[in-house]
């Protein structure tokens, strides 16, 4: 499993786009083929930031998104409302302490 996490700072005139933006495709995206889990995390301490967190039953279920027109579309809409560049990282599960 891969878990994806990317964080977003956006302009506070882009924070509204971008929920609709991520409100409209939210359902296609926890659909796409090997996307386990999907979730939108909102910054504690600055408005303006979220972060999504997946999961993907691999990094050929990651990389098949990211070159998908799914991905195309919604990419090229979100990283034009960015106040600075996004943070991506991929990991996978090293240690659970139950």
């Amino acid at each position: 499993m891969i878990i994806r996490i990317v964080r977003m700072h956006f302009t506070q005139a882009g924070v509204d786009e971008f929920l609709e933006i991520f409100n409209a495709n939210k359902n296609a995206i926890r659909a796409f083929n090997g996307c386990t889990h999907l979730e939108l995390l909102k910054d504690a301490d600055d408005e303006n930031t979220f972060t999504t967190l997946s999961h993907w039953v691999d990094e050929a279920s990651l990389e098949a998104y990211r070159k998908s027109e799914l991905f195309a579309g919604v990419w090229g809409r979100v990283k034009t409302l960015f106040a600075e560049r996004s943070q991506a990282f991929s990991l996978v599960k090293y240690i659970e302490v139950a």
